[in-house]
C-alpha cells in the first residue's frame, strides 16, 4: 500500500532532489503525482515531459524561499499533456528567452544556437501559439545580440543540421537555460526562475487546451445530427 495511503495524515513538505516517500519530502512532480492519485513519481503521467522536466530542474535550483513560492503551481499542471511536439519547442524558446539576457557568455552561445534551430521549426507551422513563440525568441536573440551573431557564425560554418528538433535537444536547451539563470550573477535567481515556470505552465496550458478545443470540433463535425 502506498505511504499516503496508509497514513492520510502525511503532507509531503517540497524540497530538493528525489524521495522514496511523501514522508521524507517531494519535489515539485512527486508533489503532483500526489495530488494526482498517480504512483509516486517525479515523472508522473500527469503532466508533459518537458514541462516536467523544466519543474524539477526549477524546484531543484531555488533557494527554500524560492522553492516554496511553487506551491501554488503545482495543482495546475496536473493534466497538461500533449503530443503534439510543438509544445517541446515551445518550452525551450520559453526558457532560452529567460536565460540569454543574463547567462554567462558561453551559455548564451549555445542558447542562442538553440534559439534559431526552433525559430526554423517554428516557421514551418501556420498557427497562432507557433508564430507567438517565435516572436518571442527573435526578441530574446535581439537581448543578446553578441550571441546572435556567434550563433549566427556557428550554423553558417557547420551547415545545416538535421531538419526539426528532437525532444531531447528541447530538454537539453531547458536544462541550459534553468541552470544559466540560477548561476546569472546580479539577478534574483529564485524571482526568474518561479516567473519562469509560472509562463510555462500558462503556455502548456494554452496549447493543451486549443488542442482539446479543436478535437471537440472534430468529434462534433462527425457526429450526425438528427431532426
Amino acid at each position: 500500500m502506498r505511504d499516503w495511503m496508509a497514513h492520510p495524515d502525511v503532507m509531503p513538505i517540497l524540497s530538493p532532489g528525489r524521495h522514496r516517500s511523501p514522508r521524507r519530502g517531494a519535489c515539485f512532480m512527486e508533489f503532483a503525482s500526489y495530488l494526482a492519485g498517480e504512483r509516486w513519481s517525479d515523472h508522473p503521467a500527469c503532466t508533459h515531459g518537458t514541462l516536467a522536466h523544466l519543474a524539477r530542474m526549477v524546484n531543484d535550483l531555488t533557494s527554500e524561499a524560492g522553492r516554496a513560492r511553487l506551491t501554488p503551481l503545482i495543482p495546475s499542471v496536473i493534466g497538461l499533456t500533449s503530443d503534439d511536439p510543438l509544445l517541446d519547442v515551445m518550452l525551450a524558446v520559453r526558457a532560452a528567452s529567460a536565460a540569454l539576457p543574463i547567462a554567462a557568455e558561453e551559455r548564451q552561445w549555445s542558447l542562442a544556437v538553440g534559439v534559431h534551430v526552433a525559430m526554423i521549426v517554428l516557421a514551418e507551422r501556420d498557427d497562432e501559439l507557433a508564430d507567438e513563440s517565435w516572436e518571442l525568441a527573435e526578441a530574446a536573440l535581439r537581448a543578446a545580440p553578441a550571441a546572435d551573431a556567434w550563433a549566427i557564425r556557428f550554423m553558417k560554418k557547420v551547415g545545416p543540421g538535421r531538419p526539426g528538433m528532437t525532444v531531447r535537444q528541447c530538454r537539453d536547451i531547458v536544462t541550459g537555460a534553468v541552470d544559466g539563470i540560477a548561476r546569472a550573477c546580479g539577478v534574483d535567481p529564485d524571482e526568474r526562475l518561479v516567473a519562469l515556470l509560472t509562463a510555462a505552465v500558462s503556455d502548456t496550458a494554452r496549447l493543451v487546451g486549443t488542442t482539446r478545443d479543436e478535437a471537440d470540433v472534430r468529434v462534433g463535425a462527425d457526429v450526425p445530427v438528427t431532426v
